[in-house]
């Protein structure tokens, strides 16, 4: 008997399905727009999502959540935030997520894009986070103020390399995001060179949160880098005298590997960021 409610929960949703001659399953209000690099002719697939109140509030600018990864990404964030977005709890935004160029495989297209510095050491292309920030500064930004309502407030998420590419636009092109999420950054790229770039002086205000497994050292699961001690130093950095309006904070989530903790990261962050008081 104690299996009844989730047989139960199965049936009714096999149900659901069924009445509503669904076969497949698209994220709500969302599409997919392609835009190229000009510089590099390389192709981008922009993934973005409105917010439930969108199309009925006329008159209302949105704040823009932009996301690196977006194939693994925007499914993760769309999901987590429909519910607190959709119930009050927390502001409503515009989601966009930049996929890999097409053509390019994943981990190609996010090695050569998110990692700050050539490498020869590594098989893949490395050191493009220069260019692909330029991209998105000067051909993602426009496009998206163009066609859609939004505010000035933009919202950086990135994880692992994606959060690697996200610090590195912090310290040298300040004015790009507002907030920025970064996830188990990759700051051992290069003997953490990450962390000795002298950030511009930047008095704008910023609010960012740095979260990481703490699992994720070689003592336990990482096999090879301290995520933990790298992600302390990068949250170090950041306050320092150089970023006085900057407010730094920082989680490790128990019992988190670097395959499992984006989720958490993603929603802990967002909702620390957009939280309605």
């Amino acid at each position: 008997m104690k299996f009844f409610p989730v047989v139960f929960i199965l049936i009714s949703f096999s149900q659901f399905v069924k009445a509503h001659n669904i076969s497949s399953f698209e994220i709500p209000r969302s599409s997919v727009i392609d835009i190229k690099d000009p510089l590099s002719n390389r192709v981008y697939p922009i993934f973005v999502k409105l917010p439930a109140s969108y199309e009925r509030n006329k008159q209302t600018s949105y704040p823009v959540i932009y996301l690196t990864d977006a194939l693994y990404s925007f499914q993760i964030v769309s999901g987590a935030t429909r519910f607190p977005m959709n119930t009050g709890k927390m502001e409503e935004a515009i989601i966009v997520g930049i996929s890999y160029s097409k053509g390019s495989k994943g981990p190609s297209s996010r090695i050569r894009d998110y990692t700050h510095k050539k490498d020869t050491s590594w098989k893949l292309e490395t050191g493009q986070a220069l260019q692909h920030a330029n991209f998105i500064e000067s051909s993602i930004f426009p496009y998206i103020k163009s066609n859609y309502r939004v505010n000035e407030s933009r919202t950086y998420v990135g994880n692992s390399l994606g959060g690697l590419f996200g610090a590195y636009i912090l310290l040298t092109k300040p004015d790009m995001f507002t907030n920025y999420i970064l996830g188990s950054p990759s700051v051992w790229f290069m003997n953490n060179d990450i962390l000795n770039i002298k950030p511009k002086q930047n008095l704008n205000t910023h609010k960012i949160f740095i979260a990481v497994g703490d699992r994720e050292t070689p003592e336990k699961d990482s096999p090879r880098h301290d995520m933990v001690t790298g992600a302390k130093k990068l949250a170090l950095k950041l306050s320092s005298e150089q970023l006085p309006n900057v407010k730094v904070k920082f989680l490790a989530v128990q019992g988190a590997n670097h395959e499992t903790v984006f989720p958490t990261t993603a929603i802990q962050g967002l909702y620390w960021l957009f939280k309605k008081s």
